[in-house]
């Protein structure tokens, strides 16, 4: 059993000493490969990301199954952020702003030589260490190629690959030049068996394939949908502890201190990165128009929004971090009194805090512009500690399983997201209630253990 993907279980931080200090990542892949077993003599391979993961290959210093590879830093930086980053991640969630972008130029062939080389570094990596007829399951856009390389290298091995994002519509993923979509395609096609988080996403792929490829590239290729849940059992133990507890009653203060009448506040929490797809601005935005159309509001409600940087090597991202900023500023600016702050923003990442959020959401607002799952939708309902009203987004994976019993909206139309806050606060208690049970139990159907289990069974089968 061999697992791929770019970021792997564990990083490495360089001390002042020249020390090497192991962290061990999260994440549902990082839960799921655990269901398997210590003693199933698993490998993953992944990428050392930054210096301090470099200096521990350079030592010989690994986790027992883990297989880091020091890829050339210019090589992994035009690979990572020029092309998985810059290009697939805004091609498969819809980004550009077509006037102006995407341009495919000489330094765009540039890059994607890097992601080549990249791509070619992973499949050579496994194809040396994959026992005979062994499964590999390749993990997402940053290693689209590797399943046509690895099979042409081992043709006896059983290999998957794992979408995590959406996949583009024809028209949209058509953006890309021609040789560059059949590449991405061939690439995933090596694969015995390619799987996404939905129906719709799958879906959307095999209708690329087709029209970029025609029908007889899906000849004998398997496509699987496995929607990854969130893990109630880690999350409720998690979000009971002392630190959260800690975190709870910092934040409940915050958020209730000056209350005219010594009542707790309602709020609307929002946990995401602030990546371009996760639409953070506009859902300030319809918070702002709330307060405008329903001034009742004022004084009653507070959005606390965590929003964690993310890809800040990115001129666009860092851009975009300074927009929620300034957005939340001003809504602060324009309504706060001495005794009522609207927006609660935080910008540091802190899980115990984040699970603090979840624990007090009245409503829990997810309006990304588009989204492979979304797995805070999930995971709000299961740890809020009153129960909450999900407004969810139509363009995420989530929607898919979660729609019933959320609050559908467009993500584009901020008033019709204010009207659905709206809606989401004066649900009455006992539909709340009920609606979160059901949320709840549609959202850890598929818990990462066996998600990662049912991939390995699928491909095996």
């Amino acid at each position: 059993m061999l697992v791929a993907s770019n970021r792997g279980p564990v990083t490495y931080a360089l001390g002042d000493d020249g020390g090497l200090t192991a962290r061990r990542g999260g994440g549902g892949l990082v839960s799921g490969l655990s269901a398997i077993g210590p003693d199933a003599g698993a490998l993953w391979v992944c990428s050392a990301l930054g210096e301090g993961d470099r200096e521990a290959v350079r030592r010989g210093v690994a986790e027992p199954g883990v297989r880091m590879l020091d890829i050339d830093a210019d090589t992994h930086a035009a690979a990572y952020n020029g092309i998985s980053n810059s290009v697939l991640w805004f091609i498969h969630h819809m980004l550009y702003q077509t006037p102006t972008e995407p341009v495919f130029d000489a330094e765009f062939r540039r890059r994607w030589a890097a992601y080549e080389t990249y791509n070619r570094a992973f499949a050579e990596a496994l194809a040396q260490a994959a026992a005979p007829g062994a499964t590999v399951l390749v993990q997402d856009y940053h290693l689209s190629l590797v399943p046509g390389l690895l099979r042409a290298l081992r043709p006896d091995l059983r290999i998957g690959h794992f979408s995590h994002t959406p996949w583009a519509p024809v028209d949209y993923f058509r953006l890309l030049p021609d040789d560059i979509a059949r590449q991405l395609l061939l690439g995933i096609l090596g694969a015995d068996r390619a799987a996404f988080l939905t129906r719709r996403w799958a879906d959307a792929f095999t209708a690329c394939a087709l029209n970029v490829l025609g029908e007889e590239a899906l000849d004998g290729k398997r496509i699987g949908v496995h929607g990854l849940g969130a893990d109630a059992d880690f999350l409720r133990e998690r979000a009971h502890r002392d630190d959260v507890a800690e975190r709870l009653a910092s934040l409940r203060a915050q958020v209730d201190g000056g209350s005219a009448d010594g009542s707790a506040r309602r709020t609307i929490v929002r946990v995401d990165r602030t990546e371009l797809s996760k639409n953070i601005v506009r859902g300030l935005l319809a918070y702002e128009h709330l307060l405008d159309t329903h001034p009742e509001w004022r004084e009653r409600v507070v959005h606390i929004a965590f929003a964690y940087p993310s890809r800040q090597d990115l001129s666009v991202y860092r851009e975009y971090t300074e927009a929620v900023r300034r957005t939340a500023e001003s809504i602060n600016s324009r309504f706060g009194t001495p005794t009522w702050t609207p927006v609660v923003l935080h910008v540091k990442d802190d899980f115990a805090r984040s699970l603090a959020a979840y624990r007090m959401a009245d409503v829990a607002l997810v309006n990304p512009i588009r989204d492979g799952m979304n797995l805070v939708a999930k995971e709000i309902p299961v740890v809020s500690d009153e129960g909450c009203a999900l407004v969810l987004s139509r363009e995420a994976g989530a929607h898919e399983e979660l729609g019933e019993d959320a609050i559908v909206v467009n993500p584009y139309d901020v008033t019709g997201t204010a009207q659905a806050l709206h809606e989401a606060l004066t649900m009455e208690p006992g539909e709340r209630a009920e609606r979160t049970k059901r949320l709840a139990v549609a959202g850890t159907a598929l818990a990462p253990a066996r998600w990662f289990v049912e991939q390995v069974e699928a491909l095996e089968g």
